[in-house]
């Protein structure tokens, strides 16, 4: 489980996140939607403790910067961060020893998922940026984390990898992990999410829940592009009280 309370980011007098509080549950697929600029990355960022924030967040009950949180915690980047004189095969078994991964049977099927199998003697430096994607996605599993995090995780990927992603989320939501998918492209989240928050100028502007009997209400493509494109404060108010 994953909960963010009251945070706020500052960038000098830049405010790219304000008093952000939102949950997921175990089991659940939230999704982050909003224009680049937003504040989606510096949440995610914030969540992975890779910036300073006033507020709190906790993972599974510990405190995100905290040890026992970090082993709870697979974060899966907007732009892939390779060591370039590493191998594919070395990534892993530097991701492996970190954790003290014991249990290496799942490494080749997550290789073969994303068909690696052929890249494992490759350096960091000489995989395309969808490689090394690949590659990042599978660091982040590796240690079998109860919350994951995606920034922008489709971008780059080739449409054998995306269907892979796609039907990943899914396998890990059954399995009681909590997922965060970060991403600009409405399109991409289809209909495996249970919960979205718009953002827009570092505030969550509306949350949608993805419910069965929700046949009569806005879609979530539609208060998207209601937000995004200029809706009065007033509307979207309205549309947020029939959420």
């Amino acid at each position: 489980m994953l909960v963010v309370k009251g945070v706020t980011k500052k960038y000098g007098r830049y405010l790219a996140n304000d008093n952000l509080s939102f949950e997921v549950n175990d089991g659940e697929i939230g999704i982050l939607l909003g224009p680049n600029g937003a504040g989606k990355s510096t949440i995610i960022k914030s969540i992975a403790g890779l910036l300073r924030y006033s507020g709190d967040i906790s993972i599974c009950g510990y405190n995100n910067t905290s040890i026992e949180a970090k082993r709870l915690l697979g974060f899966v980047p907007e732009i892939p961060a390779l060591y370039d004189l590493l191998t594919v095969e070395e990534h892993f078994e530097f991701v492996r020893r970190a954790y003290r991964v014991q249990d290496t049977s799942h490494i080749n099927s997550l290789l073969e998922r994303f068909e690696l199998t052929d890249k494992t003697k490759k350096l960091g430096k000489e995989l395309s940026k969808g490689m090394q994607q690949k590659v990042s996605i599978c660091c982040a599993l590796l240690h079998d984390p109860k919350v994951v995090i995606f920034d922008e995780p489709m971008v780059g990927l080739d449409p054998h990898a995306i269907k892979e992603l796609k039907d990943l989320f899914s396998e890990l939501k059954s399995q009681g992990k909590t997922v965060i998918i970060s991403t600009h492209m409405i399109d991409t989240v289809e209909d495996y999410w249970d919960v979205a928050h718009i953002m827009m100028n570092g505030k969550i502007v509306a949350t949608k829940h993805n419910r069965k009997d929700s046949s009569n209400e806005q879609s979530l493509e539609d208060l998207f592009f209601q937000i995004t494109e200029g809706a009065s404060d007033t509307k979207v108010a309205a549309e947020q009280e029939g959420l």
